[in-house]
């Protein structure tokens, strides 16, 4: 699946997140993962931690 910067992601383990920097292209990204409320987490994910794409 083709991910760009910006979109928002299903994670494996349940959770969603929004790509905010690509590190190398359909492989490696930087994400804002949602916490409860208005908090988020920045962390690092891989093309296999996505489940889908969210529209």
């Amino acid at each position: 699946m083709k991910i760009s910067q910006y979109d928002r992601v299903m994670l494996k383990d349940g959770r969603t997140a929004t790509i905010v920097e690509m590190l190398e292209e359909d492989t490696a990204y930087i994400a804002d993962v949602d916490l409860p409320g208005s908090d988020w987490d920045t962390v690092d994910i891989t093309q296999d931690d996505i489940e889908k794409k969210l529209k």
